[in-house]
């Protein structure tokens, strides 16, 4: 996202504007009202008395409410405004605006006010892949008696926009303008009101009989949020920056559930603007993240990924029995299948990853009940790694896109068409076997072990689960270990050939354990070495590959969430200065993003660049980029469920001081951390580290 740009969200429901609270075509954000994948609003420009405004503030009050201070005129008759205007606006089910305007002189004045509105209805999977001017539906502009009625129709797929006012106005096709005198220091004020309407085939708002999906008013929203910030651990601690970070971050991961249209809790949706919707793998990611934080994001994430498991072998959906879906979608190109996101299962880490986040969920929460509900849901995610999974019958996890027209190249977290590349910067074939699913499948199976002797009562399965491991492990290492880089190929070609090129995909190797002992130690060297690490954070891709580009989104630039789920790895394996010293980078970045960490940010070298380099156009918030604050602490902080108990083995900055993380829940009830920094960055190794876990 453009960080000129305003925003507000409340789910998938958001506004992006500019500074003075106006939305006009933008190419660098899809700036408008949006709702389930529709722009409902394109236009939404505020003069008064023909002249635009300029912005003096903004105050950002909550997530999904906002406040602009402004003036007319041109930015040297400010001194001199004898009109102000606040405009302060939220969103929710609809998009809610109030109109302040007030007379600073001693004079009445007359004001003509004046709202632009028009809508386009574009579909924002269409607006990332670049806008279409034709389309086949039609929209209608309808003036009627209490309000502006603009509606897009094409077959059954019928949007509107409801646009009405409290004050009296004169309503016309391009928008409404009130007329107006203001007494002397007086002031005048009107509420507009937005409605978005999906309607089905029987004239009725989809939503309206879905009690999820029902207005809320800013009361009960506020109350909402606090109520969400206040079930979480509290955290305290010496370091204002990672305070600031944490609160932001439990913020956004609140601003970013939504109730699905098939189920009424709230699950994570991806990132603002593009991935306003249920990703599968940035949902399991953030559930993994935040599970000892916000345990209650996982349940219905888990339920609504296994209600929409595959059933069948379809092409263009890239749907097989058993697979995790990757992408839901409700927009207009979803509904008429012109992209295949109605329900798009073109991701081969999901399915492994699934299973992933139920045991974690079982070890953190004691939940038993929802392991045994969703047992065929995850067998049949177990099934499809060996029987769907494995393309070239060597044993292990690849992929190839069955949809040749709209399906995605790369089916792992890197799925940009040039993600996956030789070190010479030549691609490889298909299928590809990238190592990270490697690990996830070698991951799942051991879970699912776990989980088929606690659970499902089956020592058979979890036996064969676990040689199944013990094998894929065996020839992992044998197979994708090349000797004399002493790092892991970041794939294998479609022929078995090693892809030889370095890149961030290892650290995810040491989250899931199937590094082998002796190559731990170079893994990890890599990792923070120079060609990696640039400081801020571990770049996609080494700087001396021939693709590397610092701005290039899977090529070179650093994804936060990359790096937490290394930083497990890094601990998992003893290396504690190593995650230490990944983690600060990350703490560093954060603060100068005011807390909030977009999706990515350009693997430019610390030296280079006084400050992390932000990209326009990428995710801001991102739910796993919210996410990766919260792991960090967790993994530098070094809790763990043990039954009933609660292990803390603390691996701590000296920067960051004394840390407490307060009413952590688990099957303990709530328990505190508390730590202090003793890692020094540049010592040979760790200091000594104090822990203790308190019952409260």
């Amino acid at each position: 996202m453009d960080p000129e740009l305003v925003s507000i969200l409340d789910g998938n429901h958001f506004v992006l504007s500019d500074d003075v609270g106006d939305i006009y075509p933008c190419e660098r954000a899809p700036a408008g009202v949006f709702s389930f994948d529709t722009r409902f609003v394109s236009c939404w420009r505020l003069t008064l008395n023909g002249k635009r405004l300029h912005s003096l503030s903004v105050d950002d009050l909550n997530h999904f409410e906002t406040r602009y201070f402004l003036v007319p005129g041109a930015a040297t008759h400010y001194v001199d405004a004898k009109l102000s205007v606040i405009r302060h606006r939220w969103v929710g089910a609809s998009f809610d605006e109030t109109i302040t305007v007030l007379n600073h002189d001693t004079e009445p004045a007359d004001v003509r006010i004046r709202i632009d509105v028009s809508a386009d209805f574009a579909d924002t999977a269409q607006l990332r892949l670049g806008y279409r001017s034709e389309r086949p539906g039609r929209i209608h502009t309808r003036v009627e008696q209490e309000c502006l009625r603009l509606s897009y129709e094409r077959e059954t797929f019928v949007r509107e926009t409801i646009v009405s006012a409290r004050e009296p106005h004169d309503t016309d096709a391009g928008g409404m303008t009130f007329t107006v005198r203001i007494p002397p220091h007086g002031r005048w004020s009107t509420g507009i009101h937005v409605h978005c309407v999906l309607l089905s085939s029987l004239g009725r708002d989809i939503r309206s009989t879905l009690a999820a999906h029902k207005g809320r008013q800013r009361v009960e929203m506020r109350a909402e949020l606090a109520d969400w910030m206040n079930s979480a651990p509290r955290l305290a601690t010496d370091s204002r920056d990672l305070s600031t970070s944490y609160q932001r971050s439990l913020v956004d991961l609140g601003a970013l559930r939504y109730p699905a249209l098939s189920l009424r809790p709230r699950v994570p949706v991806g990132g603002m603007p593009w991935h306003m919707t249920l990703c599968g793998r940035d949902a399991i990611v953030t559930c993994l993240q935040t599970i000892c934080f916000t345990p209650q994001l996982t349940p219905s994430t888990l339920l609504l990924l296994a209600s929409g498991h595959g059933v069948e072998s379809n092409d263009f959906r890239e749907e097989e029995p058993g697979k995790i879906l990757d992408e839901v979608r409700y927009g207009e190109s979803a509904a008429f299948e012109d992209l295949p996101h109605a329900a798009y299962y073109g991701a081969a880490d999901t399915t492994p990853l699934f299973v992933v986040l139920l045991d974690e969920y079982q070890r953190w929460t004691g939940d038993v009940e929802l392991v045994r509900e969703l047992e065929y849901e995850s067998r049949a995610a177990l099934r499809w790694i060996d029987e769907y999974g494995d393309l070239t019958g060597r044993g292990y996890l690849s992929y190839r896109r069955r949809n040749t027209e709209h399906g995605l190249e790369n089916q792992g977290w890197k799925n940009s068409w040039d993600a996956v590349s030789y070190a010479d910067g030549r691609l490889p074939g298909l299928p590809r076997s990238t190592c990270e699913l490697q690990g996830y499948a070698y991951d799942a199976k051991l879970r699912g072990a776990r989980l088929a002797r606690l659970c499902w009562g089956d020592p058979a399965y979890a036996d064969r689960l676990e040689r199944e491991a013990t094998e894929l492990k065996v020839r992992f290492n044998r197979d994708f270990w090349l000797p004399r880089e002493e790092y892991f190929a970041a794939a294998l070609d479609g022929d078995g050939t090693p892809v030889d090129s370095l890149t961030s995909n290892i650290g995810h190797l040491l989250w899931s354990g199937i590094v082998d002992e002796d190559k731990a130690d170079k893994v990890a060297g890599h990792l923070t070495g120079d060609r990696l690490f640039s400081g801020w954070g571990i770049r996609t891709l080494a700087d001396d590959s021939r693709r590397y580009n610092p701005l290039g989104t899977h090529t070179g630039m650093i994804w936060p969430f990359d790096n937490s789920l290394t930083v497990w790895g890094l601990r998992r394996y003893g290396f504690d200065e190593q995650a230490v010293r990944v983690a600060e980078g990350l703490f560093d970045a954060a603060a100068f993003f005011n807390g909030r960490l977009p999706a990515a940010f350009a693997g430019y070298d610390r030296a280079l660049t006084k400050n992390p380099v932000r990209r326009p156009g990428v995710d801001a918030p991102y739910s796993p980029s919210s996410g990766t604050t919260l792991l960090l602490l967790r993994v530098l902080l070094g809790i763990e469920p043990c039954g009933d108990r609660l292990t803390v083995d603390p691996a701590m900055s000296e920067r960051l001081g004394r840390v407490e993380l307060l009413d952590i829940p688990g099957p303990w009830g709530r328990l505190d951390a508390f730590a202090r920094g003793r890692v020094r960055l540049d010592d040979a190794g760790p200091a000594a580290r104090p822990a203790t876990a308190a019952g409260r």
